[in-house]
């Protein structure tokens, strides 16, 4: 028999055992928590929280499952989200109502009527986390303290269970999903699941429900500050199914095909294999093995030299990670009640909880909401004229996530046998990565046809063009290209900075011209800006829209201004720290002025990789087109002619810039790095007002969102509109905030 409620009774629906029999595998003597333990059930502490939406609120739902062998009774505790197509998050009413089914099994369990308890979730999906909306609604410590406080009182309940408990990992187990799987005294885990992770530094907050006590003693120190701490830092690069068996994070992987099937039997032959579970509760963090490096001060010289003191959630969990050994249980959720209240309604984390909402699935607050009004043309078929690298990049990706057949059109045999290469060696990659397996590969290089033909694109229901960024042949492509597609043919340019109306001026039909500006490296970035013409009609739009979206990309949509976004706001910041080098700041100071932000890379660094050569045209393009707000740098000019790299590793192993650059700009003078930094801030408010009031955008959550996913702005900003109205700088200059008070601040 199944139910399910948001606090459910349970039934049994297996042969129980009489209530005076120890089930095979029940936990020998456990024993009782030490310290007071928490103060209250959940439903008290979080009486005066708001709740989540009811769409959102986590359901329980309990059966019973004869193990095999007369092995007595499993307790099956699924947990899933109210609208099922949500990922399953926790939130103040599913935590009680998880509080109370555990209470319940609990109970059963004391009574000898079940012999293990496992949870699960549905397919793809175990938990993702906690509700971050609720998070973001706090108003003080004491809220925070009270999140923090009943989810370490509902999860550790699996920890403290008299009978062995195993999490059944069937997707995402983020952040506070983890967590629960943590308290549980074994964890198993689909195949090919991909998202296991506590990413809550990221967030500005810690894992604060039993995450930073519990990781180190399951799988060592080091390991525990790669999952908590370097990972997050490192664009939130989550741990695989596989990563976890060979971390100890888990048990066992097993095939994804019947899992729950599979979990059974292996839960079944794991009580059968011994008869006393340990309980994890006075358990020791294992000693970091001898000579290998302090796993806390090696991170610490990490946060260091990337943050310089930004983001401080890193360092709070690390330093708890760090004590956990020497904490009880109780010592160690205590701390991390205390931290999370801290945090949680700090700027930072409501920043960065901004800025998880604006980049999460099937976020809508940076939604256009004017939408294109028609529904997509079919693509079965796409072109590309170009097979550089960008273009090599766009067959590849739309090939293989379109599943269509890409023809690429070059000017002669030599450069289109070298975009076939490009293209064979970008699909090997993908497949040397685990991204592609090898049939996949071998299908996608035999669909794309590399050749000088443009007569080779007439069939395509989608052209992009991705040939050198000059207006003139970008107009003469577009103009021989109408001769030869279908009427119906939506015709993308790929550009970065040049106007798209300029571009489809001219022709007969030029409301197919749209922009859909993917960013570089193709594969990885997960941003594209979908550019509006001034002709440009609603079902080329919304084509250029869903094949973006198919593409596993993210949309901005923007009107046809210089740079659109992303391009427009960091060359403001770069043309103004390049003009204050011009002014007399050592390009040492120039470049170092912006740590504070905790950007993730230096200016120097930026233009290096951008490349020299693609920075000065993009700046030259918006000099010309929007003034001496972007001044041309006579400086970059010569480290262009020479063909210079202007960087070099530092001593933390980053780059930063070779002081032989200066140079180029002329001798030193005596700039100091605040007032650079003050100058960038000034010109980033004004120019992010004036693209506002062009309507590039039709909002502030929408910059944000380009950058936090364009530019890789650092998420504990919230994006860069956050930042500006935090620091003051927006009222400063615009008069204004960009965002509502509270948005992505701390409540006043």
């Amino acid at each position: 028999m199944r139910h399910a409620a948001e606090a459910p009774s349970t039934t049994s629906s297996a042969p129980q055992r009489a209530g005076g029999d120890a089930p095979s595998g029940r936990r020998a003597a456990p024993a009782a928590p030490t310290g007071p333990g928490p103060a209250a059930p959940p439903a008290e502490l979080l009486a005066s929280l708001p709740a989540e939406p009811a769409d959102h609120v986590l359901r329980v739902d309990a059966r019973d499952v004869a193990l095999p062998d007369d092995g007595g009774v499993l307790a099956v505790l699924t947990l899933t989200a109210a609208d099922e197509r949500r990922p399953t998050t926790l939130g103040p009413r599913g935590l009680v109502a998880l509080h109370e089914a555990l209470v319940a099994v609990r109970g059963r369990a004391e009574r000898g009527e079940v012999a293990a308890v496992a949870v699960t979730g549905r397919p793809g999906c175990f938990v993702a986390g906690a509700d971050l909306g609720v998070a973001r609604t706090l108003r003080d410590r004491s809220d925070g303290h009270a999140l923090g406080a009943a989810g370490h009182a509902t999860l550790r309940l699996l920890g403290e269970m008299p009978v062995p408990t195993v999490a059944w990992i069937t997707g995402h187990a983020l952040g506070g999903g983890l967590e629960l799987a943590l308290h549980c005294d074994h964890r198993v885990v689909a195949a090919g699941v991909r998202s296991l992770g506590l990413p809550e530094a990221s967030l500005g907050i810690v894992p604060g429900w039993g995450g930073c006590w519990l990781l180190p003693r399951l799988v060592g120190l080091p390991a525990a500050v790669e999952l908590a701490v370097l990972r997050p830092l490192a664009g939130n690069r989550l741990t695989t199914a596989e990563q976890a068996l060979a971390t100890g994070l888990v048990d066992a992987v097993l095939p994804a095909d019947g899992f729950d099937r599979h979990a059974l039997a292996w839960t079944a032959g794991t009580l059968r294999a011994g008869d006393a579970v340990p309980d994890r509760r006075g358990a020791a963090v294992p000693p970091v093995p001898p000579g290998e490096a302090d796993p806390v001060a090696r991170a610490a010289a990490v946060l260091d030299a990337r943050l310089h003191g930004a983001a401080p959630a890193y360092a709070h969990v690390l330093d708890l990670l760090a004590r956990a050994g020497a904490r009880d249980r109780d010592a160690g959720f205590r701390a991390e009640d205390d931290a999370l209240a801290a945090l949680l309604v700090s700027d930072q984390a409501r920043a960065a909880l901004y800025a998880a909402e604006l980049t999460g699935p099937g976020s809508r607050r940076a939604a256009r909401t004017d939408g294109p009004g028609a529904d997509p043309r079919p693509v079965r078929s796409v072109g590309i004229v170009g097979a550089g690298l960008m273009a090599a990049q766009l067959a590849v990706l739309l090939g293989s996530r379109l599943d269509v057949p890409v023809a690429m059109r070059e000017v002669d045999d030599e450069r289109a046998a070298a975009g076939r290469r490009r293209v064979e060696d970008l699909v090997a990659q993908a497949v040397d990565r685990g991204r592609l397996d090898e049939d996949a590969g071998r299908r996608l290089v035999d669909r794309v046809r590399v050749g000088t033909d443009l007569a080779d694109l007439a069939g395509a229901d989608l052209v992009v063009e991705a040939v050198t960024e000059v207006l003139d042949v970008k107009r003469a492509v577009f103009a021989e290209l109408e001769q030869r597609v279908r009427p119906d043919c939506v015709l993308a340019t790929n550009t970065s900075a040049l106007s798209v109306t300029a571009m489809a001026d001219g022709l007969a039909h030029p409301g197919r011209v749209v922009g859909l500006h993917f960013f570089n490296p193709v594969a990885q970035m997960p941003l594209v800006e979908v550019v509006a013409a001034g002709a440009s009609d609603a079902a080329s739009l919304a084509t250029a829209v869903d094949v973006a979206r198919r593409a596993g990309k993210t949309v901005v949509r923007t009107t046809d201004r210089p740079g659109f976004v992303v391009n427009r706001v960091l060359l403001r910041m770069l043309a103004d720290v390049l003009a204050a080098v011009a002014d007399g700041t050592p390009v040492e100071v120039a470049d170092a002025a912006l740590r504070p932000l905790g950007l993730p890379m230096s200016p120097f660094a930026l233009l290096q990789l951008v490349g020299l050569p693609v920075a000065r045209h993009v700046l030259v393009t918006l000099h010309d087109e929007l003034g001496d707000r972007y001044p041309l740098s006579p400086g970059l000019d010569r480290l262009v002619e020479q063909g210079r790299t202007v960087t070099r590793t530092g001593p933390a192993g980053l780059p930063e810039v070779d002081p032989a650059v200066q140079d180029a700009f002329g001798p030193a003078g005596g700039g100091d790095g605040h007032a650079v930094l003050e100058r960038v801030a000034r010109g980033l408010a004004e120019e992010i007002g004036l693209l506002l009031a062009e309507g590039v955008v039709p909002g502030p959550e929408q910059v944000d969102l380009a950058m936090l996913l364009g530019a890789g702005w650092p998420a504990h900003l919230g994006g860069i509109c956050p930042w500006l109205d935090r620091e003051g700088w927006s009222e400063r200059v615009l008069g204004r905030r960009l965002l509502a008070p509270g948005v992505a601040s701390a409540p006043a």
